[in-house]
């Protein structure tokens, strides 16, 4: 289909970013040749290709490359950290990995290669590629597990068709249109920004890491961008569903899903606001529906089962839920993937037969573990989940998975992790039974975790507790664990209090954002729980503080207060050096 319309429009823009564009010409020739390079190293049906690269032209064409050589994208979030993504790349058997030349030596290992994305070239390749069957593997994506380890969920080309010929067709989506990519990379909702805007022949924007984490900057990015279909994350939806809207905003729909909605949109804006639900193992979205305004505080639904995809809401008999009855979200139909790569028993448990489909056929039925239930108008509520699991500004993660990364570190003897608060406000919280209290601090427990966690699952607060409290069925009692105070909170590192009036502001700033009575010069910003949304705001005011030019890499390079501020120090000298004399006297004076 991609190639279709590159067929029709060569010379169109497929892809474009800070200025730079790709045409669909030059797209397909990279395509070709990558793919021509996956070929000879054995990629075939099936076979996982490795993709850890920055938002970047060469990333999407990796992904399409994988599958043009008949195998499988499998992408990889360069944030996570370095022990996670060796092991997605080992339990996938991913015999190559595309990636940077400074992640290379790091990804690379016996029986995997390790191939560096270069410049695209615009050299065409001639050779006949095998057509990809309907069940043969499109992608894979790894999700938090429950048992300490992350999963692999398996997405068969059918599954993904389903995707971008409802997509294309609810949202009338044309060569005309200009489509935003802003979701996470190891996140599936990427895939579902690229692949149907790219097949009907519309021109996806890459945003940058800034317009990407604000909600403002994200909104000047998508009006400035001419965007006419966006996908944004619950987070980022919620204010921008509120806001005022210029004239002449080109945005026709405004795609969100990763969260519970807990707004709806005002009334008279320029675009429909189409609320989605989905897991990774029914291939991005499986219900969809638009949200209007509306008094009284009611929360959004998560609307309709898309074409392809049948909901089934069972009781605890495992019978149909009556209307109204709440029950678990189970779902069927194409868009229901393969199972977990290499996890039959884990397959077999959440993936079960059922004759619940409107034939009386046998059929599969992903079971979500996810709360709903039928409302009067035919759409779903959603009311939570069942188990352990938490959405967390638009990741899913498995709570026991950071209990059973904690109980790897030696001096814990055990632990239990919960999520704290409502929407943008939630945190997380570890509760740690000690060995040895007094031998160990927050910090040492936010470091051994970084190793193995990525940053959006690290807990903003470490409570000690002598013993975790259970129910009588003998699971952990989590209406008795104690909210974290001054009192039960491990302490972080000796506290360096801030040498200079940067660092101060600096402090103060962050102490601010992350609600904490005081932050020392030497404490890591994403440490103490910061992550890239209050990153963004972080960065924001330090630039209206001190008038310099700062970004959310910035902060990645520089993350404790001292770092940051001596970047920010370094700016404000190269700046005076630039003016005039009478510039910088006017500076000073003010």
């Amino acid at each position: 289909m991609i190639c279709a319309a590159a067929c029709a429009r060569p010379d169109a823009v497929a892809l474009s970013c800070e200025g730079a564009s790709l045409t669909y010409r030059e797209l397909v020739a990279a395509t070709d040749s990558l793919a021509a390079e996956l070929a000879e190293t054995g990629v075939a049906r099936d076979v996982p290709v490795g993709i850890c690269l920055e938002r970047s032209f060469e990333h999407v064409i990796a992904m399409l490359a994988a599958c043009r050589a008949g195998g499988a994208f499998l992408p990889l979030d360069p944030r996570w950290p370095e022990e996670r993504q060796r092991f997605v790349l080992d339990d996938s058997r991913a015999p190559v990995v595309v990636t940077s030349a400074a992640r290379s030596a790091v990804l690379a290992r016996a029986g995997r290669k390790a191939i560096t994305a270069n410049a695209y070239t615009r050299v065409a390749h001639e050779r006949e590629w095998a057509q990809s069957a309907a069940n043969d593997l499109a992608y894979i994506i790894y999700t938090s597990g429950s048992t300490g380890e992350p999963k692999g969920v398996e997405i068969t080309h059918r599954n993904l068709l389903n995707l971008i010929h409802w997509h294309c067709g609810c949202f009338g989506v044309t060569e005309q249109d200009r489509a935003s990519c802003v979701a996470g990379l190891g996140f599936d909702a990427a895939v579902w920004e690229i692949w149907p805007n790219l097949c009907a022949g519309a021109s996806i924007v890459l945003a940058d890491d800034a317009s990407r984490t604000s909600a403002a900057a994200l909104q000047r990015f998508l009006v400035e961008e001419q965007i006419t279909v966006a996908f944004v994350p619950t987070p980022l939806a919620e204010p921008l569903i509120s806001a005022a809207w210029p004239p002449g905003t080109k945005l026709r729909f405004l795609l969100t899903g990763g969260d519970t909605l807990h707004a709806r949109p005002v009334a008279g804006l320029p675009f429909a606001v189409i609320n989605n639900y989905g897991p990774t193992e029914c291939t991005v979205v499986a219900t969809s529906g638009v949200v209007v305004p509306l008094e009284g505080g009611v929360l959004p639904g998560i609307g309709h089962p898309i074409p392809g995809v049948q909901i089934h809401i069972l009781n605890a008999s495992d019978q149909a839920a009556a209307p109204g009855e709440t029950g678990e979200i189970c779902i069927g139909g194409t868009s229901v993937a393969r199972g977990y790569r290499n996890r039959p028993e884990l397959t077999a448990q959440k993936f079960i037969k059922s004759r619940l489909a409107a034939d009386g056929k046998e059929s599969r039925l992903y079971r979500t573990g996810d709360l709903g239930c039928w409302s009067p108008d035919g759409q779903i509520e959603f009311h939570g989940r069942r188990d352990n699991q938490i959405k967390l500004r638009g990741h899913r993660i498995e709570l026991d998975e950071i209990s059973a990364a904690l109980d790897r570190h030696p001096l814990v003897v055990q632990s239990a992790a919960l999520a704290s608060g409502e929407g943008s406000d939630m945190q997380l919280v570890a509760y740690v039974v000690l060995g040895r209290p007094a031998l160990v601090g927050a910090d040492a427990l936010r470091e051994f975790l970084a190793i193995r966690l990525p940053d959006y699952m690290l807990p903003s607060a470490f409570v000690a507790i002598p013993s975790l409290p259970v129910t009588p069925s003998g699971k952990i009692d989590v209406t008795a664990l104690p909210l974290p105070h001054d009192g039960n909170r491990l302490p972080e590192a000796a506290y360096r209090e801030p040498k200079s009036e940067v660092e101060s502001r600096i402090a103060a700033i962050v102490a601010e954002l992350l609600k904490l009575n005081r932050v020392g010069s030497e404490d890591n910003f994403f440490l103490l729980g910061g992550h890239s949304l209050l990153g963004t705001q972080l960065v924001l005011r330090a630039r209206d503080a001190f008038g310099i030019d700062l970004t959310l890499r910035d902060l990645f390079r520089a993350q404790t207060v001292a770092k940051l501020s001596a970047t920010i120090e370094r700016r404000l000298i190269e700046s005076i050096e630039q003016m005039s004399d009478e510039e910088a006297g006017a500076q000073l004076a003010s």
